[in-house]
């Protein structure tokens, strides 16, 4: 009995292992892609693509626990209390304790903060459009729809 294994598309693609055209190396080309597009749509703002998320999950969430931003951006709390650290330090993001719980921090968008996100905001369409316009429409919801199901 012979037991057949799958091949994955890329060993059909070559007959032999290249890099090129193995998943890292694509993701990590489309992310140098994408970090070039934001830095440069990006300048004005002088935010990194971390801070950037934060602002925006804040707008979006309005006040919440450093735990819970973490958590929605993706970060780890390391991370988190280092980018908050420089969004504070910025005027961009404000904190108090919680009244009903000493332990846990809340944090919202100083007005400054709200402003330059809103501003960010718009810009940052032009961002994912650049990113994404060697493709369709529809190749761009269908190569987003994939990734997603690989996070």
């Amino acid at each position: 009995m012979t037991v057949k294994t799958a091949t994955a598309p890329t060993d059909q693609l070559s007959g032999e292992y290249q890099v090129e055209q193995q998943i890292g190396f694509v993701l990590r080309r489309a992310h140098q892609r994408a970090s070039s597009i934001f830095e440069s749509v990006m300048e004005e703002f002088d935010v990194t693509p971390t801070q950037f998320t934060t602002m925006i999950k804040l707008q979006d969430a309005g006040e919440i626990s450093q735990n819970r931003l973490g958590r929605m951006a993706a970060m780890d709390p390391a991370t988190t209390f280092g980018v908050i650290s420089r969004l504070k330090k910025r005027g961009s993001v404000a904190q108090r304790t919680d009244p009903d719980d000493a332990r846990r921090v809340l944090l919202r968008l100083s007005p400054d903060g709200a402003d330059q996100t809103s501003r960010m905001r718009t810009a940052a369409t032009r961002v994912t459009r650049e990113t994404l316009a060697p493709l369709t429409i529809d190749e761009q919801k269908t190569l987003l729809s994939l990734l997603g199901k690989l996070t």
